[in-house]
């Protein structure tokens, strides 16, 4: 199995693009098993870290699988557009999931500074817990993903509206059901765009602990805002 040494350190994104034009070009061919995570580390001149957020990736596109114990195995050798109907169901509902980030961004933005305001000691304790989580999860796809969306949720209950909390869950389950294969691929599994999603989710809660509505909603904003600019690539 012949790999190229990176020229980039710490780069995944280089070892998984690497990995999957092999599959797709059947140099490594369904039911063939990819060498060992340190041995894959070695041939690309990365840590071992890389190389498990580079197979998190391709698990995620539905190229591997990654079995207890750490090997990995070829399960599908088609193109990502095949493996994950989800992008074709994005393009051709562009508008609807355009409408549906705004609306996102409105409400989240209002839920930031109505948390802020009345939020309570355990309000507080739960998200504190979240944070802690999402910074131990960091370049782990499905713990980075049930963390973030625990945050949100947890958040717009903070908000102590009912009305607002079934609005939230009503936008949030349509864009997890969208979305949920590219958010996982290019947020959750990239652990620098992982790392800096636990930065921004820490700075929303200092926000909410100092009880400033303002600065709440605007690192709510800006938040929101950085995974907007990652998904619109893919729509």
């Amino acid at each position: 199995m012949e790999m190229t040494r990176l020229t980039k350190r710490n780069h995944y994104e280089e070892i998984k693009d690497q990995l999957m034009r092999m599959i797709l070009d059947g140099k490594l061919k369904v039911g063939d098993k990819l060498p060992s995570t340190k041995e894959m580390s070695e041939s690309f001149g990365v840590g071992r870290s890389t190389t498990r957020e580079a197979l998190s990736a391709l698990k995620a596109m539905g190229l591997i699988e990654i079995r207890q114990g750490g090997g990995c195995r070829v399960i599908h050798n088609v193109p990502t557009e095949i493996v994950v109907p989800e992008l074709d169901s994005i393009r051709m509902n562009r508008s609807v999931l355009l409408e549906l980030l705004e609306a996102r961004q409105s409400l989240e933005v209002s839920n930031a500074a109505v948390a802020a305001a009345k939020r309570t000691e355990a309000d507080l304790a739960e998200i504190r817990t979240l944070i802690e989580a999402m910074e131990n999860s960091i370049g782990h796809d499905l713990e980075g993903e049930r963390t973030d969306l625990l945050f949100h949720l947890t958040l717009a209950k903070a908000t102590h509206n009912s009305i607002m909390v079934r609005l939230f869950e009503s936008i949030a389950n349509q864009l997890e059901t969208a979305i949920r294969e590219v958010r996982r691929v290019e947020i959750y599994a990239n652990r620098q765009v992982a790392e800096r999603l636990y930065l921004e989710h820490s700075a929303i809660f200092d926000a909410v602990l100092r009880q400033d509505s303002d600065l709440a909603a605007q690192t709510m904003k800006q938040h929101l805002q950085h995974v907007e600019n990652i998904l619109t690539k893919y729509i």
